[in-house]
């Protein structure tokens, strides 16, 4: 009876130290579990704890150095709780947001800023016949996703000094703005230039998983006849020079609560 008393506590004691470490677990010593779940990214200079914890650079798969980053992470997530406030702030890149949520493609965002050089995210694919640069500046009260798809939103979106760099150079845009909200997965936004730029440009967009929309009427300010060859491309310019955009596609023909 006495050996099994003493087993006990031994493993009773073993528990409490693993927790006791798990409670007070240093970040570096969490980083190599860190860095095969980042698809790239690194951490460099690590201090503090798993749960607070700072990172003097975070580097992207490219090796640029995105700035500095803080969390703060609820011990709660020992019994699958998490609460997660992130802060990364660099010349290029700014993020700052509240997330909770068993796991990030399940996860609700809440006060969300962010701001980002899109050059930071390399060549990528590309959009609208060319690829997208400029500023992207994001709020968002409130964020919720379902399966990595927003289920809703409520943000506003700002893409500032915008180029669209095509293989024949590059085509300003200037700065546009679009206020986005979703419903039961279904994202609906307003679309629309600051009214100084080369485009001109006023718009709506419907977006689900399954189906994709856009309507709207766009024209270059003054001559540009670059800008002009590229909206041609999208829809019926009428004699007036205005370009008129109406676009629908994916597996849907509808969205939720429309007619076929």
């Amino acid at each position: 009876m006495k050996v099994w008393r003493t087993a006990l506590m031994g493993l009773l004691a073993l528990l409490v130290a693993a927790f006791a470490l798990l409670w007070f677990l240093p970040a570096r010593w969490a980083l190599p579990w860190l860095d095969a779940r980042l698809n790239g990214v690194r951490l460099q200079d690590v201090s503090g704890l798993v749960w607070n914890g700072k990172a003097a650079r975070v580097l992207s798969a490219r090796g640029e150095n995105l700035g500095a980053l803080q969390w703060q992470l609820s011990r709660m997530a020992l019994f699958g709780d998490n609460r997660l406030h992130l802060e990364l702030h660099g010349p290029r890149v700014d993020f700052i947001g509240s997330m909770t949520g068993r796991q990030a493609s399940e996860a609700t965002w809440t006060n969300v800023q962010m701001r980002i050089d899109l050059d930071v995210l390399g060549a990528g694919p590309m959009v609208l016949g060319g690829w997208p640069r400029g500023t992207l500046r994001a709020t968002a009260a409130n964020l919720q996703l379902r399966g990595g798809w927003p289920w809703t939103l409520d943000t506003q979106v700002q893409w500032q000094d915008t180029v669209l760099r095509t293989r024949q150079g590059n085509l300003p845009l200037g700065d546009l703005r679009a206020d986005l909200r979703a419903v039961n997965g279904v994202v609906e936004g307003h679309l629309q230039d600051d009214g100084h730029g080369p485009l001109h440009i006023d718009g709506r967009l419907q977006l689900s998983p399954l189906a994709r929309r856009f309507t709207a009427v766009a024209a270059p300010r003054g001559q540009q006849p670059a800008l002009s060859r590229w909206l041609a491309a999208f829809g019926t310019v009428d004699a007036s020079g205005v370009t008129h955009i109406h676009y629908s596609g994916g597996l849907a023909a509808a969205f939720p609560g429309e007619q076929r």
